[in-house]
């Protein structure tokens, strides 16, 4: 069989590229937003 390099080296390319957000690397983000959410809903009502 023949190897088209050209079109690997295309996918490796896309490949080292694309920044997906993996399902595991959500908790962190989201952990932050909700504690910083529920910071400024504190600051609210003390004001």
């Amino acid at each position: 069989m023949k190897t088209n390099t050209r079109f690997i080296k295309g996918i490796v390319a896309a490949a080292a590229k694309e920044d997906t957000v993996m399902p595991w690397t959500r908790g962190a983000r989201r952990t932050a937003f909700i504690a910083k959410r529920t910071a400024a809903e504190g600051k609210r009502k003390a004001a």
